[in-house]
């Protein structure tokens, strides 16, 4: 088989990674990839969300399947146009992938459906936003409606904050069209938790949870990032919090869409709140999350692709999904000054022990050599029996991989360890 993954990032670096331990597979393209993705995949100068060039590579180079990992793609419909030309899709259509493609509109279904998530109200007026503001409880989370790279999501400790906050969204335009509408909702309190889930809209499987390290900085300070490094499974995350999620959370969820008229096939992303009333939905992602791939694929002990084929051929139920038992931790080298300005152009020297597994985020190859370029660099991966032992290994690998001014968190796990071995753990 030949397989087309959209994307550049370490999250497609995992994604391929994976699908390429099936027998089956001849050659991967990446569209576009990045220089480290090079080593395990044919890159292809084309970018995700050139609708047009994407369906044209795969119509003329006889790709059998199509994995679309990117949100921006996903919301513009190109799983959509590529099953016009009969390639087959991992990855949900438009008309559900707007799950996340609008903050209104799933905030809207949760409602509609009963689904836990924190009360809201949705403005489209700069003036009717500012208004509510003056007596809204505090902190106060402000979200673009649309897609905004991760950074639509202001926390607001006070009224200045959430009014500068609206103001830059709907009146400075910062996220576009994104922000012409706008969601203020209630503050929820409690540890955060990422589940991952294939779905093909009849059954649903949860993947192993994971927990993200947003903030730039150690002790969760800083700016908001795509994600500093991230610890699967979650210790938050009990058997039982998790039977409640499948009850009143992910399979209501599944139902909704499809009640709708969205039947949502792929990978579908539930960010959670355990709050003391219980899990809440944070927001829906209508793809793999990143860095959460990089620690849930490594623990997937079954077939990926075939799980994928699955999905897109409305059979998971027949197929095995295993998860080991094991822990992960992946860190996240960053450029330094991310997610602000940074420099580029630095030389990324990996030792050939670690490459399996190190997943490129941002990086060019350039006259034999690789050369940082971005702001979330790599993540490296290490699986072991105890989550101790993986953070440990982890940041003993990061000591061999250089760049000028690499930057890492130094505590990632180390709330999880936290909750899972007590507080003197």
């Amino acid at each position: 088989m030949n397989i087309a993954v959209i994307g550049s990032g370490g999250r497609e670096h995992a994604v391929i990674k994976a699908i390429k331990k099936n027998p089956r597979v001849q050659t991967v393209y990446a569209l576009p990839g990045n220089g480290g993705i090079a080593r395990d995949a044919v890159c292809v100068n084309v970018s995700a969300t050139d609708l047009d060039a994407v369906v044209a590579f795969v119509t003329e180079n006889n790709i059998d399947y199509a994995v679309v990992t990117p949100d921006d793609p996903l919301v513009l419909g190109l799983v959509d146009r590529l099953e016009s030309v009969g390639v087959p899709c991992f990855g949900p259509r438009k008309n559900a992938a707007i799950i996340e493609g609008s903050k209104v509109f799933s905030k809207d279904l949760m409602k509609k459906y009963g689904i836990p998530t924190a009360k809201y109200e949705v403005f489209t007026d700069a003036e009717a936003a500012l208004s509510y503001l003056e007596t809204a409880p505090y902190p106060a989370v402000v979200k673009a409606d649309g897609l905004a790279l991760g950074k639509g999501v202001i926390i607001a400790e006070t009224k200045d904050e959430a009014r500068a906050a609206v103001l830059s969204m709907m009146r400075d335009k910062k996220f576009g069209k994104s922000g012409e509408r706008v969601v203020i909702e209630e503050f929820l309190t409690g540890p955060e938790v990422s589940v991952l889930s294939f779905t093909d809209s009849h059954t649903l499987v949860p993947m192993v949870s994971s927990m993200d390290h947003k903030r730039a900085l150690d002790g969760d300070k800083g700016l908001n990032t795509g994600g500093m490094g991230t610890v699967a499974p979650n210790p938050y995350y009990t058997p039982e919090i998790a039977e409640r999620c499948r009850k009143e959370i992910f399979l209501p969820t599944v139902a909704a869409m499809n009640a709708e008229g969205r039947p949502f096939k792929g990978c579908l992303y539930f960010g959670l709140m355990i709050t003391p009333d219980g899990p809440k939905v944070i927001e829906y992602n209508c793809r793999f999350g990143d860095p959460e791939t990089q620690v849930v694929l490594p623990l997937l002990e079954s077939d990926l692709l075939e799980i994928m084929l699955a999905v897109t051929g409305e059979r998971l139920r027949d197929v095995e999904v295993q998860f080991s038992s094991d822990s992960a931790c992946c860190l996240i080298a960053a450029s330094d000054g991310y997610p602000g300005s940074y420099e580029k152009g630095k030389r990324l020297t990996i030792p050939e022990n670690l490459l399996d597994r190190v997943y490129i985020a941002g990086a060019k190859a350039e006259n034999g050599e690789l050369l940082t370029n971005g702001g979330r660099v790599l993540g490296v991966t290490e699986v072991r029996p105890t989550l101790r032992e993986a953070v440990a290994a982890v940041y003993e690998d990061m000591k061999h991989i250089d760049f000028e001014n690499k930057y890492c968190r130094a505590d990632i796990g180390a709330k999880a360890l936290k909750a899972t071995e007590g507080t003197h753990g």
